[in-house]
């Protein structure tokens, strides 16, 4: 019997599978509202048979967008127009839908991936950054504001009422991004985080602004929905942020009631030196496996199904995630499920589509 196609819980919610589709931003919103587009992306992922299905990088703020195309919610106007792409999901899917919370820093104001993704100044349609210090991500970037006492305080508050409107929204996880340099990281790594105040120095302090805005989340949302964080295990990058601190985090994030840890890395400094390949990211999420007792979603160039079943089953990680992959072959799951001998859900307008040879492999949602 496939691990992969086990059931899993994290903190109470159930997955039929360990199959996450991770967040994945789509520079598609209209001022932080969702568009069709999101519509028809997240319609078309929530048929995929995948047992988690988690909603792009979701600003907090305007200024948190990475780009001026950035989700959002923040307001009236994005929480009524995620509720109508949720919605529609939900009438034709049952899968799980959560939710990335997020800041984007001094990586903010940026042009979308496709158009250069260079830093946008503020006289041309983009805006002043924060972060936890006046260092730009890269050397031709304008200088962040390093936020003082009130802009901690704005931007706690910030996600806080997000995780409120998220669930409002019926978003059945929220998890907050302390990864890929934005925000959060930024205040973890010691190469972005050059503060004097109990927000900067040692670990603890470097630690302290992260974990009070997973207190302020945790806080603001009923016990039954489950918060969990993404992570960059480490900078890759000398002197900065690495796996070993991550460990001393995630037992901070354990001791707080995390519902798991979501592992990648990179993303803080142009200086990183990635040794990339297949599963490369997994004995991160492996190390941290074995040191708490937080659920585990491994990701990164995990590509194969018996790729996957390997990580679950030999106690790697306790999910896994896919994100290009899936947008490649957002029906994944479903030629996973076949080739492990296992079944996959799917609606019943395409149970049809399964080859003759595989008569079992789909099943209709609620059986």
């Amino acid at each position: 019997m496939s691990h992969l196609f086990q059931p899993v819980s994290l903190d109470g919610l159930t997955l039929e599978n360990r199959i996450v589709i991770a967040p994945m931003c789509q520079y598609s919103a209209d001022e932080g509202a969702a568009t069709d587009w999101h519509l028809i992306h997240l319609g078309n992922l929530a048929l995929s048979g995948a047992g988690l299905l988690i909603v792009e990088a979701t600003a907090v703020e305007p200024e948190g967008r990475i780009s001026p195309a950035d989700l959002g919610l923040w307001s009236d106007r994005t929480e009524e127009a995620l509720g109508r792409v949720l919605r529609a999901v939900r009438k034709w899917s049952p899968i799980p839908v959560a939710i990335q919370l997020a800041h984007a820093g001094r990586k903010a104001s940026t042009r979308a991936p496709w158009e250069g993704g260079k830093q946008i100044a503020a006289g041309d349609g983009g805006w002043r950054t924060v972060a936890p210090s006046a260092l730009p991500f890269a050397a031709t970037d304008n200088a962040p504001m390093a936020l003082d006492r009130a802009g901690l305080q704005r931007v706690k508050e910030a996600f806080a009422a997000s995780a409120v409107r998220a669930h409002r929204l019926g978003f059945c996880a929220i998890e907050l991004h302390a990864a890929h340099g934005y925000l959060l990281h930024e205040f973890l790594s010691p190469l972005s985080n050059r503060r004097d105040d109990s927000y900067g120095g040692s670990l603890e302090n470097r630690m302290r602004f992260p974990l009070e805005v997973f207190e302020a989340i945790r806080a603001a949302v009923p016990a039954g929905i489950p918060v969990g964080i993404r992570v960059s295990a480490t900078d890759w990058a000398e002197g900065g942020w690495d796996l070993d601190q991550t460990a001393a985090l995630a037992h901070k994030l354990e001791e707080r009631g995390a519902a798991y840890i979501h592992v990648s890395s990179g993303g803080l400094t142009p200086a990183q030196k990635i040794a990339a390949g297949p599963g490369y990211q997994v004995p991160f999420a492996e190390r941290l496996k074995r040191e708490t007792k937080l659920p585990v979603i491994a990701v990164g160039l995990i590509t194969e199904a018996r790729q996957a079943e390997e990580i679950v089953a030999s106690g790697k990680a306790d999910l896994v995630a896919l994100a290009r992959g899936v947008l490649y072959d957002p029906r994944w799951p479903w030629h996973a499920a076949a080739e492990l001998g296992a079944q996959a859900h799917a609606p019943n307008q395409y149970l049809r589509s399964q080859p003759p040879t595989l008569k079992a492999l789909l099943k209709p949602y609620g059986t």
